[in-house]
C-alpha cells in the first residue's frame, strides 16, 4: 500500500518487559504493530512501510535523539514520534525534530492514552498531507494541474486499494469512467478484468441477462448459455456506468448481489459466488430521485460507500492547455495531423462554458484536426460558437479573401504591372558610376510606398505585390522609416 496506515503502530524498545508488555496489549487491543530492538530497527528494510506512530522507548545504542527522529522522518514518512520516556537531550532537538515529536510520556502507555495518541496522529498525518499538497498517487489518466483536480486525486488516492464500493458523481462528459478505470488500475486488482456497462444504454428487458447472464432457453433467442458481466468481473472491477439510468425492478436484484456477493443466470437454479469490486457513476443527483420514490434508498447507501465528484471543466479552466496538448497529440497518433493554437484561440476556448465538459473539448479537437491537418489553430479557425475574442490580427484573413474577389480588379492589374516591370526593367550604368547602396534604399522605399499605396495600405497585400513575405517586408519598412498612411 503506498499511503500511511491508520491504526498502525511501530514500537521500538530495547526495554525487553516493557516491550512485551506493550506488544501484548496491542494484540490485544487489535491494533497492527511491529516490534524492534533498535539494532532491528536501525538494520531493518523499510519495504515501503508506512505507520501512523511511531513508539519510542529505552535505547541501548550511542545514538542522539535528534538523528534518531531524522532516521523517522526520512524512512516513515509522515509518521509522528511518542517517546515512552523522557531521553537525556530532550531539551537539544532542533525545531523540525520538535514537529515530530507529539509527546513525551510521564506515564505508563494505557488503553485510553494510545487511543488518544492514535487520533492525535491521525490529525497530524491528515494535516501534513494538506500541507504538502500532494497525493500519493500517480494517475496518468487524470490530466491536469488544477486546485480541483488535485482535490480529485486526493479522494481517489484515499481509496485506490480499498475494497469497498464507490460512487462517482459529475457532469455528462467529465471524465467518470477515466476515474474508474484509474482507481482499478492502481488497485489490488489490476490483473483481472475491468468490466464496463452502461445501465442506460441496454433495455430494461436485457439489463438483467446482460449483468447475470442467463442459461440456454431462459428466453425466445437464447441458444446457448452466457456468463454476465458479474461473471466476467470476477476477482476484478464492475464499473455501473449511469446506475442512475436503472430500472427499479433491476435496483431490487442488483441489492441483493451487492449484499451477498452471488446470483443465479436468468433460467437458472445454480448460486454463482462472485469478488468483486462495484464501481458506480451518474450525472444525476441520486438523493434526489431517493427522495422522489425513483431510486431505492437502500440501494443508495449501497453504492454511496466512499463518494468521489469529479469537477466540471468550468471548474478547472487552467487545465485546458493541458487537455489541448494531450488531444492534439492523440489526434497526430491516429493520423489526423498535429494541431498547434495560437495564445489567443487557448483564451477563448478558455472562456467557453463547456457545458458539454471533456467530452466537448475532444470532440473539438479531432474536428479541428479533421479541417486543418497540421495546421495552426488562431481565433479565425475555431467554430463560431468557440469565439470568445476578437481576432487579433484580421489582416492576414483580409488578404486571402480579397484575392478571391472576381471584382477586385484595381489589386489585380497592380500584380500584373508588377510582374510585366520585372520582366522588362532595364538600367545602364553611367559612365561616372553612381552609389549602388543608396540608389537601392531608395528605390525599394519608392517601391514599397508604391505597393502601400496602391494596396489601400494593407501590408500583406503590398508584400504580394512586392512578392516578398510579409514579415520581410515589416523588417523593410522598419529599416527605411515607412509607415502606412
Amino acid at each position: 500500500m503506498n499511503s500511511f496506515e491508520l491504526n498502525k503502530v511501530i514500537l521500538v524498545d530495547d526495554n525487553s518487559s516493557r516491550r512485551a508488555s506493550l506488544e501484548n496489549s496491542l494484540a490485544f487491543l487489535k491494533v497492527k504493530h511491529k516490534v524492534l530492538t533498535f539494532v532491528e530497527f536501525l538494520q531493518s528494510k523499510q519495504n515501503n512501510e508506512h505507520f501512523s506512530i511511531a513508539l519510542v522507548g529505552q535505547c541501548d545504542l550511542p545514538i542522539s535523539l535528534n538523528k534518531l527522529i531524522q532516521f523517522i522522518g526520512d524512512h516513515y514518512k509522515y509518521t509522528p514520534i511518542c517517546l515512552l520516556e523522557s531521553w537525556n537531550d530532550t531539551e537539544k532537538l532542533t525545531q523540525s525534530s520538535k514537529k515530530q515529536l507529539l509527546r513525551v510520556l510521564s506515564k505508563d502507555l494505557d488503553d485510553e492514552i494510545l487511543t488518544d495518541l492514535l487520533h492525535e496522529a491521525q490529525v497530524y498525518q491528515a494535516v501534513r498531507v494538506s500541507t504538502q499538497g500532494s497525493h500519493q498517487y500517480h494517475f496518468p489518466l487524470i490530466l491536469g494541474e488544477s486546485l480541483a483536480l488535485d482535490d480529485l486525486q486526493q479522494a481517489m488516492s484515499k481509496v485506490v486499494d480499498r475494497d469497498v464500493n464507490v460512487l462517482i458523481t459529475g457532469e455528462s462528459g467529465t471524465g467518470k469512467e477515466l476515474v474508474a478505470r484509474s482507481l482499478h488500475d492502481l488497485s489490488s486488482r489490476a490483473k483481472e478484468a475491468f468490466v464496463p456497462v452502461n445501465c442506460g444504454a441496454i433495455p430494461a428487458e436485457l439489463l438483467e441477462s446482460e449483468l447475470f447472464g442467463h442459461e440456454k432457453g431462459a428466453f425466445t433467442g437464447a441458444i446457448s448459455s452466457r456468463a454476465g458481466r458479474f461473471e466476467l468481473a470476477d476477482g476484478g472491477t464492475l464499473f455501473l456506468d449511469e446506475i442512475g439510468d436503472m430500472p427499479m425492478p433491476m435496483q431490487v436484484k442488483m441489492l441483493r448481489v451487492l449484499q451477498e456477493r452471488s446470483f443465479e443466470r436468468v433460467g437458472g437454479t445454480k448460486t454463482i459466488k462472485v469478488d468483486v469490486r462495484i464501481v458506480a457513476a451518474t450525472h444525476r443527483n441520486l438523493e434526489d430521485m431517493v427522495a422522489a420514490d425513483t431510486f431505492r434508498e437502500d440501494l443508495f447507501y449501497r453504492l454511496n460507500v466512499y463518494p468521489i465528484e469529479v469537477p466540471s471543466l468550468r471548474e478547472r479552466k487552467g487545465d485546458i492547455s493541458i487537455l489541448l496538448a494531450a488531444f492534439a497529440d492523440r489526434a497526430a497518433e491516429q493520423g489526423l495531423g498535429r494541431l498547434k493554437f495560437q495564445l489567443s484561440a487557448i483564451d477563448s476556448l478558455e472562456r467557453h462554458a463547456w457545458d458539454g465538459n471533456v467530452r466537448e473539448l475532444l470532440n473539438l479537437i479531432e474536428r479541428l484536426a479533421i479541417m486543418y491537418p497540421d495546421g495552426v489553430i488562431g481565433v479565425s479557425e475555431l467554430p463560431v460558437k468557440f469565439r470568445h475574442v476578437n481576432e487579433p490580427d484580421p489582416s492576414r484573413y483580409q488578404v486571402q479573401n480579397d484575392m478571391k474577389l472576381d471584382g477586385d480588379q484595381h489589386f489585380i492589374s497592380a500584380l500584373e504591372e508588377s510582374n510585366s516591370i520585372k520582366r522588362s526593367a532595364v538600367f545602364e550604368l553611367p559612365d561616372q558610376g553612381f552609389d549602388l547602396k543608396a540608389h537601392i534604399e531608395a528605390m525599394e522605399t519608392s517601391l514599397i510606398e508604391q505597393a502601400l499605396k496602391k494596396s489601400n495600405q494593407v501590408v500583406a497585400r503590398a508584400a504580394t505585390l512586392l512578392s516578398i513575405r510579409r514579415t520581410t517586408l515589416v523588417e523593410k519598412m522598419r529599416k527605411y522609416g515607412v509607415q502606412r498612411k
